[in-house]
């Protein structure tokens, strides 16, 4: 891939990237504090600045090498995790499942407000605007907003893989019997181990892709 492709991928994808993963971060801690757990708040969590939600290797080394070896087919990033401690909450495995499911929706609602953007805003903005400001500034930021379109369903699809730690993972705990989901959650120190395996079988394809397509198609009717 040369130089001047992986950089243009670079400036379309660091952008939404950024927002999707502070967005989806922040919504773990604002619900769990509105659940009752503070944790987040108190840490420092509930925050737009993203230097509070930046991982070096999810948010910056790992975008980097998937857009340099899949030649930018597929750009993907993640966040510090957001502090939760279930034991604040009233109803711990249920509060605990909303805060996990908060992410994903978040992810969803963003990829929902970059067409709204997109459809009324930029699209027809570029259509009337001088030739020389339509390809120097319009169209990059169209570039930018498809693109967040597709990253925060890709994040929101690959979080919703249930095995925990993921966001998937966690609502299935909440919402297994007590028995099934105590036996479930001890896979969770193993579940990043897990989600890699998973990744480079091929296997997360099959249940990743077909979410997206299906997050695409719904989001394609506005």
């Amino acid at each position: 891939m040369e130089f001047s492709s992986i950089a243009r991928h670079i400036i379309i994808s660091a952008f939404p990237i950024l927002i999707a993963i502070t967005f989806h971060e922040l919504s773990h801690g604002f619900v769990a504090n509105k659940l009752g757990d503070p944790t987040a708040k108190m840490m420092g969590r509930l925050t737009l600045n993203p230097l509070a939600h930046i991982d070096p290797i999810g948010t910056v080394l790992m975008p980097l090498m998937l857009i340099i070896f899949t030649n930018g087919q597929f750009v993907f990033g993640y966040a510090k995790p957001v502090p939760i401690n279930p034991m604040n909450f009233k109803h711990p495995r249920r509060d605990m499942a909303i805060s996990a499911a908060a992410g994903p929706v978040t992810n969803i609602m963003l990829s929902f407000a970059s067409i709204i953007i997109l459809k009324f805003f930029l699209l027809p903005l570029a259509l009337i605007l001088p030739e020389t400001i339509s390809s120097t500034v319009m169209i990059p930021l169209i570039m930018i907003f498809k693109a967040s379109v597709v990253i925060n369903v890709v994040l929101a699809a690959f979080n919703m893989i249930p095995i925990p730690p993921l966001d998937g993972g966690r609502v299935l705990v909440g919402i297994l019997p007590y028995k099934h989901a105590i036996s479930f959650s001890r896979i969770e120190p193993f579940g990043f181990l897990i989600v890699i395996l998973l990744i480079f079988t091929g296997i997360a394809h099959y249940f990743v892709v077909p979410l997206v397509n299906l997050f695409l198609r719904i989001l394609q009717l506005f």
